[in-house]
C-alpha cells in the first residue's frame, strides 16, 4: 500500500491542521529542509514503516510542510536530527542513509539508540531524533487511515471514516 499526499493531509487534520492556502507549490521552500533531507527521510519511512508500506515523497513532504505551519521550529529540529542521522552513518557504514539497506539503517538507528530513546525536543541528540524523526515519521503512518488499517484502525483521529467506522458490520453478516 501507498502513501499519498492525501494520507499526509489526514495526518495532517489529527494535529489540528485543515488543508489551506499553505499548500502550494512554494510552501517546500519555507521549510528549511534540502531535497537531501527529504530523500534522508523517506529512507527513514522506509525503515521505519512496515515492509508492505511504500513511501513517497510526496507524503513526507506534505506532512513536513504541514508540521511547519503548525511549528515552525518543528522542521529546524528535523533538520538537525537528520544532519546527526547522515553524520552516524557515514561514521559506520562510510555512506548517507539513501545509500545503505533498510537493515543497515535499522542498524546505524539502533547502534545510536534511538529505538530505546525517549522523545524530548530539548533533550539529547538522541532523544531529539527520536522525537524530531521517528516519532513524527511513525505518528504520519498510523494516523492514516492506510497506516491505521496495519494495526486494525480504520478510523485513526482526525478521520472522521463513515458512518461504517462506528457501525457493527458483523450485525448485518
Amino acid at each position: 500500500m501507498e502513501l499519498t499526499r492525501r494520507d499526509a493531509l489526514i495526518a495532517l487534520g489529527g494535529l489540528g491542521l485543515t488543508a489551506t492556502a499553505w499548500l502550494e507549490e512554494d510552501a517546500l521552500n519555507e521549510t528549511e529542509l534540502s531535497q537531501q533531507d527529504i530523500e534522508t527521510l523517506v529512507a527513514l519511512g522506509e525503515t521505519l514503516y512496515p515492509s508492505s508500506v511504500t513511501v513517497s515523497t510526496e507524503f513526507v513532504e506534505t506532512f513536513v510542510v504541514g508540521q511547519n505551519q503548525l511549528d515552525p521550529q518543528h522542521v529546524p529540529g528535523i533538520a538537525d536530527s537528520l544532519a546527526h542521522i547522515r553524520q552516524e552513518s557515514r561514521r559506520q557504514t562510510g555512506r548517507r542513509p539513501t545509500e545503505i539497506t533498510r537493515s543497515q539503517r535499522d542498524e546505524v538507528l539502533r547502534s545510536m539508540g534511538a529505538a530505546r530513546a525517549y522523545p524530548d525536543p530539548d533533550g539529547s541528540e538522541v532523544e531529539r531524533i527520536r522525537y524530531y524523526v521517528i516519532n513524527s515519521l511513525l505518528y504520519a503512518l498510523y494516523t492514516t487511515p492506510t497506516g491505521g488499517k496495519l494495526v486494525d484502525n480504520p478510523n485513526p483521529p482526525g478521520y472522521p471514516g463513515g458512518t461504517t467506522a462506528y457501525q457493527d458490520v458483523s450485525a448485518d453478516e
